[in-house]
C-alpha cells in the first residue's frame, strides 16, 4: 500500500463539510500547518471522545496558525449527527471521502463486524501538512486504539516552528 513520504507533497484532499461547504487542503497554504485527522465515523466511541479533544483546543491550533479537519468516509447524515452530538461547533468535519482517497493517504480499510458500522470505513490517521503541501508528520494505525494525544501533536507542532525542525522519515 503506498503512503505518503515526509517532504513530498500529499495527495489532494477536497470534501463537503457537515454544516455545509467544502473543505480544501489547497485553501489552507497560507497556515503554518495543517493538521488532517482521518477518522473512523460515527459509529466510533473512541472517536467520539477523540474529536472533542480536538474541539477542545481549537484556540491552540488558532495561535499556532494552524488548520485543522476532521475527515471520515461517513455520508453527509452520519457527519452532520457526529458534529452535533459530539457538540463539535468549531472543528470542521468534511465527509464522504471514497476508499480510494483514503487508500491514498495511506490509510487502513476495515468491513464491518457490527450492524452499527458501515460496511467499509477507514481506520484512524493522523497527517500535518506544510503550507507547500508536503507531509510533514503522519500517524496511521490499523484499530481505533492508541491515538496520540492532542498535547503531543500540540507540542510537536511548537518543537518544529521553533526549532525549523524538518520533516523526518523522508527515505521512505
Amino acid at each position: 500500500m503506498p503512503r505518503p513520504i515526509p517532504g513530498e507533497p500529499v495527495p489532494p484532499l477536497t470534501a463537503p463539510l457537515a454544516g455545509g461547504g467544502r473543505w480544501s487542503l489547497a485553501d489552507h497554504a497560507d497556515k503554518a500547518f495543517t493538521v488532517i485527522e482521518f477518522y473512523r465515523g460515527l459509529h466510533c466511541p473512541k472517536c467520539a471522545g477523540r474529536l472533542p479533544q480536538l474541539e477542545a483546543r481549537m484556540d491552540e491550533f488558532a495561535r499556532r496558525n494552524t488548520a485543522v479537519v476532521a475527515v471520515s468516509m461517513d455520508g453527509k447524515e452520519r457527519a452532520e449527527r457526529a458534529k452535533l452530538e459530539w457538540e463539535l461547533p468549531r472543528l470542521e468535519i468534511a465527509y464522504g471521502i471514497s476508499e480510494e482517497d483514503a487508500r491514498a493517504w495511506g490509510l487502513y480499510i476495515s468491513g464491518s463486524i457490527a450492524d452499527k458500522e458501515p460496511h467499509r470505513f477507514c481506520e484512524p490517521g493522523q497527517f500535518v501538512v506544510l503550507p507547500d503541501g508536503t507531509l510533514y508528520l503522519a500517524y496511521i494505525t490499523t484499530a481505533p486504539f492508541l491515538r496520540p494525544p492532542v498535547d503531543d501533536l500540540l507540542g510537536a507542532l511548537d518543537m518544529a516552528a521553533e526549532r525549523n525542525y524538518p520533516p523526518r522519515g523522508t527515505l521512505g
